[in-house]
């Protein structure tokens, strides 16, 4: 894991809400991965907050596609939020 990313997470009845700080790579990926393994996220809405990633690597990008299309959840589920939102938008995956 980038050694100053961190993840935060607030799920009430209906959503989920993750924060994301520092950089986000391949490992990092695994981390948010694991948070929606973790909180059963197939039936409500997960909001990702971007606002205080500071670098987004392709590698990290790449390793969410994969592992979260593994996962077969619907995209639609998730919503990205902040200024770096658009940097989970390639290849057509939300």
């Amino acid at each position: 894991m980038a050694s100053n990313f961190k993840i935060f997470s607030h799920r009430n009845r209906d959503s989920l809400h993750l924060h994301m700080h520092g950089d986000f790579d391949g490992n990092s990926a695994h981390e948010v991965i694991s948070a929606l393994k973790k909180h059963d996220t197939d039936h409500i809405q997960v909001f990702i907050d971007t606002n205080d990633l500071k670098n987004i690597y392709s590698f990290g990008i790449n390793v969410f596609q994969k592992h979260f299309n593994a996962l077969e959840r619907k995209s639609n589920h998730l919503v990205f939020l902040g200024k770096n939102k658009h940097s989970f938008f390639q290849n057509n995956f939300c």
